[in-house]
């Protein structure tokens, strides 16, 4: 894996981790800034991991997505997420275990 890549699943499973959530996420923009976040589960709003940490880089600035990465010890990213991803132009959604073995 690209050490970049590996830089951003370390990212989304420490931030996972962190905060005892299902999911962890971090994106990385056209810039190389990184964003992490887990998924979010209010009585209001939900959002996946991969959705709050794209809007976090979209909020600071970045146009565009180089990469991302998903970690959770559930399926792989819904249609919503690969949507957001795709959207800002990331050709890379990287999907891991906890354990920041690779699914995809």
């Amino acid at each position: 894996m690209d050490p970049e890549d590996s830089k951003i699943v370390t990212l989304a499973r420490a931030t996972r981790a962190r905060n005892a959530s299902a999911q962890g996420a971090a994106v990385r923009d056209e810039t190389g800034r990184t964003y992490s976040a887990t998924n979010v589960e209010l009585a209001a709003l939900r959002l996946s991991a991969l959705q709050v940490a794209v809007a976090m880089a979209v909020s600071s600035g970045a146009e565009s997505l180089e990469a991302a990465a998903l970690v959770s010890d559930g399926d792989g990213p819904s249609a919503d997420d690969e949507a957001v991803v795709r959207e800002l132009g990331a050709e890379t959604l990287l999907v891991a275990g906890p354990d920041g073995e690779l699914r995809s």
